[in-house]
């Protein structure tokens, strides 16, 4: 073999070790944050045990850690944001694929992914100052008398729904500011699922015959495996914002579905309790709503992942 093959040999088992160095890097800092959450969670798993995720009592000067109205806040206010940007989201990347012209793709794509870089605390300072005020006076008056009471007669699900102290700050608040922050997420990758639509497949709608809007429809169709992908990456996304939700959402515990009302999730019990804990327990406690926290979004990006692997794309 001559000196430049063992050369490149050489250079392909460097190149080769170094990259599986980096590889089983990442998965040690996997490891060594789940490691860490439970390792200090342990003293509030053997405590409270399952009444850490089921009780709905968060009283660390009594010595009780019901985490469920934290959790019960998370899921609401990430669901709500979901509904709020999913058909926001797919509308704004069909347009952008399908039916925008040409000269407006770019700009457009561009405007919308800027989102994804304006910090969240204007988010949150947005939702404050500007939202709030719009919620509190039109919007949630509106929809109590209108939506809520439908021709003057209450419509027990909605009445029960669309409730609350009319204050601006809560779970409505939360859910909107969380779908505009999500949003770029859902329409960058529902637009490159679009995107991978082979371009024959259109061709074949428009020779027989569909119009422009019967083409978005199937594209849809066949991307729909990477829509879903997307959407559950902005769950993942919503379900761990911090500072923004922490500001909009009255941070107030509460386990009853009133959109009105004030809540609290973990990531903004986190944020507020944190300082304030001086016993091991009550730091433990909090540390074990770090890991449910974790826990949630993992098993929210494994979802995600599932979604994008082969036997989905074929079966879509």
């Amino acid at each position: 073999m001559s000196a430049l093959g063992r050369r490149e040999h050489a250079v392909d088992r460097t190149t080769r070790y170094a990259l599986g160095a980096l590889a089983a890097a990442i998965a040690l800092v996997f490891a060594a944050i789940l490691g860490v959450l439970l390792s200090h969670s342990v003293e509030a798993l053997r405590y409270s045990g399952f009444r850490l995720v089921t009780g709905t009592t968060w009283d660390p000067v009594n010595g009780s850690y019901g985490a469920w109205g934290f959790v019960f806040g998370t899921l609401v206010t990430s669901l709500l944001a979901l509904l709020l940007a999913v058909p926001v989201g797919i509308a704004v990347a069909l347009f952008l694929t399908e039916l925008a012209p040409r000269w407006l793709r770019a700009p457009m794509g561009i405007l919308v992914e800027l989102l994804a870089g304006v910090p969240s605390l204007v988010y949150g300072m947005w939702g404050v100052f500007v939202m709030a005020p719009l919620l509190r006076k039109p919007v949630e008056p509106w929809l109590d008398s209108h939506v809520a009471h439908m021709w003057g007669h209450p419509i027990p699900v909605l009445s029960f729904l669309f409730s609350g102290p009319k204050i601006g700050l809560g779970f409505l608040l939360a859910g909107i500011v969380l779908a505009i922050m999500i949003l770029p997420t859902i329409v960058a990758i529902s637009r490159d699922a679009l995107l991978a639509v082979p371009r024959l497949e259109r061709e074949a709608a428009y020779a027989l015959g569909a119009t422009r809007w019967e083409v978005a429809r199937n594209a849809l169709r066949s991307a729909k495996a990477g829509v879903f992908a997307a959407s559950t990456l902005g769950l993942g996304r919503a379900l761990g914002e911090t500072i923004a939700v922490t500001l909009v959402i009255g941070n107030v515990a509460t386990v009853a579905l009133r959109l009105f009302a004030p809540g609290q999730t973990i990531a903004s019990t986190l944020a507020t309790q944190l300082n304030e804990a001086t016993e091991p327990l009550f730091v433990s406690s909090l540390i074990a709503l770090a890991l449910i926290l974790f826990v949630l979004t993992l098993l929210v990006n494994l979802g995600a992942r599932l979604a994008i692997e082969r036997p989905w794309r074929r079966s879509a």
